[in-house]
C-alpha cells in the first residue's frame, strides 16, 4: 500500500470508530449493553495503530 491509500485507511477507521462511539452512547442511554461495540472499538483502534505503524515503517 502507498502512503496514501494507508492514510485513506487511516480516515475510514477514525469514521468508523465515531460511528460506533455514537452507537454505543445511543445503547447506553437506554440501557442497552455495549460490551460488543466495545469490542469493535478496541479492533478499530488495532487497526490504526497497525496502518499508522506501517505508515511510520514506509
Amino acid at each position: 500500500m502507498s502512503p496514501n491509500e494507508i492514510n485513506q485507511k487511516i480516515d475510514e477507521l477514525k469514521m468508523e470508530y465515531i460511528k460506533v462511539q455514537g452507537n454505543i452512547e445511543k445503547l447506553e442511554s437506554t440501557g442497552h449493553s455495549t460490551e460488543k461495540l466495545e469490542m469493535k472499538l478496541n479492533e478499530i483502534e488495532e487497526e490504526i495503530k497497525k496502518y499508522r505503524s506501517a505508515l511510520i515503517n514506509k
